[in-house]
């Protein structure tokens, strides 16, 4: 997302999660330091800074802190870091996945990885429909990650409402999903925005000693709640499969691969569908953090309840 778009989206964003009761902050690597929560000045400066600061999944986060450098964390890099602090929860625009051909590539995200073996919970629009959805969840499924879909019964597919592949867990409001992720005695709310570098993902998250269901029981997997796109703001799935099927022949011409190959094909994708893609992506940015902001007023409704 260009500059200043990527800027006034995140106020944007920040707006939606203050009016619904949770406090949003920042989390970026700045000169070398993980930080949770930025200022004003900050905050424009990693917007400024746009693809200039390193996509950085979980293997690169020592890299970037060694050398002093700027890093916009994956998915993967922050269920790491918020793990660390005892964070369970965030929400994102989309995760990451298997590639398409991926069986030929073994080009899979890390996100899939950390979401097998680190408890945090990742709201989201699910998996961005440049991937491979069925083998991605697929691969959820062989990691033991529980996919929950939020007020429908098939996973939604980022750009449109429906992957038309079925989930076994549906939530329908945010007191569900707060059942789902857990209670605890200790609950704080932080907003992170990785979208003002690459892909327009932010991640809400909050702080709680456990998730009751999945961390109680010790299974030490993450959870993958996913929230369809409003329908009103989502885009043709015929539109959004041919520009994806043109950016995909135009990466492999270009020899475009790795971790360079998902920033290159949500931008082209956006060029080929005149802007509507990255309108779509705003909209469930911006309905993502809804969501997530109810769902932390609902756990920290259960952290008061089992105090009294």
């Amino acid at each position: 997302m260009p500059y200043p778009q990527n800027l006034e989206t995140a106020k944007e964003v920040e707006s939606i999660v203050r009016e619904n009761g949770a406090v949003p902050a920042t989390i970026a690597i700045l000169d070398g330091t993980p930080c949770v929560g930025l200022s004003m000045e900050e905050l424009e400066r990693l917007a400024t800074l746009g693809t200039r600061a390193q996509k950085t999944a979980r293997r690169d986060i020592a890299h970037v802190v060694a050398r002093g450098g700027n890093g916009a964390t994956t998915v993967s890099a922050s269920m790491f870091l918020a793990s660390m602090v005892h964070i369970p929860v965030f929400v994102t625009g989309g995760i990451g996945g298997v590639h398409r051909h991926g069986e030929h590539t073994m080009d899979i995200s890390s996100d899939l990885t950390e979401l097998g073996r680190t408890p945090v919970t990742v709201i989201c629009a699910g998996v961005k429909s440049i991937l491979d959805i069925p083998k991605t969840l697929e691969y959820l499924e062989t990691l033991g990650v529980c996919v929950a879909a939020y007020k429908t019964n098939e996973f939604p597919a980022f750009f449109t409402e429906s992957s038309g592949c079925k989930v076994s867990c549906r939530v329908d409001t945010p007191e569900e999903c707060a059942r789902l992720i857990g209670k605890g005695n200790l609950f704080l709310f932080y907003f992170w925005c990785k979208f003002i570098c690459f892909n327009s993902v932010y991640m809400i998250s909050f702080f709680t000693p456990l998730a009751e269901a999945n961390n109680k029981l010790k299974l030490g997997t993450g959870i993958l709640i996913a929230v369809p796109i409003p329908r009103e703001q989502s885009t043709s799935g015929h539109i959004i499969e041919s520009a994806i099927q043109k950016a995909l022949k135009e990466a492999r011409e270009s020899n475009i691969t790795g971790n360079a190959e998902t920033p290159f094909l949500l931008a082209r994708v956006n060029e080929l569908t005149g802007g509507a893609s990255l309108a779509s992506n705003i909209a469930l940015v911006k309905n993502n953090a809804l969501i997530g902001a109810k769902v932390a007023v609902a756990l920290a409704q259960l952290r008061e309840n089992c105090q009294r």
